[in-house]
């Protein structure tokens, strides 16, 4: 292959969807011994793949033998016609889904747009051994996305791009083609600790870490049976994922609009009422989620999140009687979960005030009202 300049890898990139691109290595050093540390903390919580895998993920040459070399690529997918995500959470009543999931699964849109790219790489500059990623294989892509200089890893752990904010996809192409590398990216949080304070369950337990175990995204996402009930109030009605740490971050004023059609908002997820979520049966879920990221959680543990959400919500007449119809035929996992909203919902009543607002908005609503502009 002849190597590409990078304004001729950026130009293809761009031709096939993406926003941004960088080159890297393959080594990851400090990065593997971080994630060793993490992994023995048991901070991955139930996702054993992560100890299964255990070094594979830092080594992107023994993932695909002969890789020197490593594209990064970025997708935007900040929804901006979507409700505001705060008039969202404020509403007990509604259901907030995590904006990346608003639309049609990633995986489908990256996947066979970077299957293109690698191949138009291949036909306009020779060919190369090449294997295309989008979270799908143990691949420490963040990590690998800052040595490509996409942008830093910041105190929440996400990736944030100072021209994009972090409302971004990522995917990779792993090549045996000795491309020229990008600087990494340099950091650029500052003395801000925003994201810290903004998290409902206290998942950053300091800078740069994350105990997955209490994130509401692991939680609601990864987390196969019962959410653990001292963790329940402080997921408010986040029904699918969580996003604030990374709506209280600075850097996302510079936050850019998907541009891919797939991710335009599908059947009302930006502001959906619990009520009318609860009642989906499996068929309707399955139809209604076919395509989205939501489907791979499954209908009985879409439901438990919903459920928690209602034991969560302003007290009604509404609430319970969904609650009390869903409990009728309702497994074991999700009676239990229903069982629990049910009693919240009778105790929010009696004392006149809704469970999911004393616990959750102060937290949050003291990280939104600062500036949190010592960035640098």
């Amino acid at each position: 292959m002849r190597p590409p300049e990078r304004h001729e890898l950026l130009a293809l990139a761009r031709a096939h969807g993406f926003d941004d691109l960088g080159v890297t290595g393959v080594a990851l050093p400090e990065d593997e011994a971080f994630l060793l540390r993490w992994l023995e903390l048991g901070r991955h919580g139930e996702m054993g793949y992560m100890q299964r895998h255990g070094t594979l993920r830092s080594r992107p040459a023994a993932l695909q033998p002969g890789t020197v070399s490593v594209l990064s690529l970025r997708m935007d997918y900040w929804p901006a016609d979507a409700r505001a995500a705060d008039a969202v959470l404020a509403d007990g009543t509604l259901g907030y889904v995590s904006r990346y999931a608003l639309g049609r699964d990633y995986h489908r849109v990256m996947r066979p747009a970077l299957a293109r790219f690698a191949a138009a790489l291949a036909e306009r500059f020779g060919p190369h051994q090449h294997r295309v990623f989008v979270d799908s294989a143990p691949l420490l892509e963040k990590a690998l996305a800052r040595n490509a200089g996409l942008g830093w890893i910041g105190k929440h752990t996400n990736l944030i791009n100072r021209a994009a904010g972090s409302y971004f996809f990522l995917g990779e192409v792993l090549t045996d083609a000795p491309l020229p590398a990008d600087p990494p990216a340099s950091a650029h949080c500052g003395s801000c600790t925003a994201c810290l304070p903004a998290c409902p369950t206290g998942a950053i337990v300091a800078p740069y870490e994350l105990d997955a175990r209490r994130c509401i995204s692991y939680l609601t996402i990864e987390l196969d049976g019962a959410i653990p009930e001292a963790l329940r109030p402080a997921i408010g009605n986040r029904i699918y994922g969580c996003d604030d740490c990374q709506l209280v971050c600075p850097w996302n004023k510079f936050a850019r609009q998907a541009s891919h059609p797939d991710f335009r908002i599908r059947h009302g997820l930006d502001a959906p009422r619990l009520v009318d979520l609860l009642g989906w049966s499996a068929a309707e879920f399955a139809a209604r989620m076919a395509g989205s990221a939501i489907h791979r959680i499954g209908h009985a543990r879409f439901l438990r999140n919903v459920a928690v959400a209602l034991g969560n919500a302003p007290p009604s007449i509404e609430a319970r009687a969904a609650l009390e119809a869903r409990r009728v035929d309702a497994p074991g996992m999700l009676a239990e979960h229903i069982d629990w909203a049910l009693a919240r919902q009778r105790a929010a009543e009696a004392s006149g005030t809704p469970g999911a607002q004393v616990v959750d908005e102060p937290r949050a609503a003291e990280a939104r009202r600062g500036e949190h502009d010592q960035i640098a």
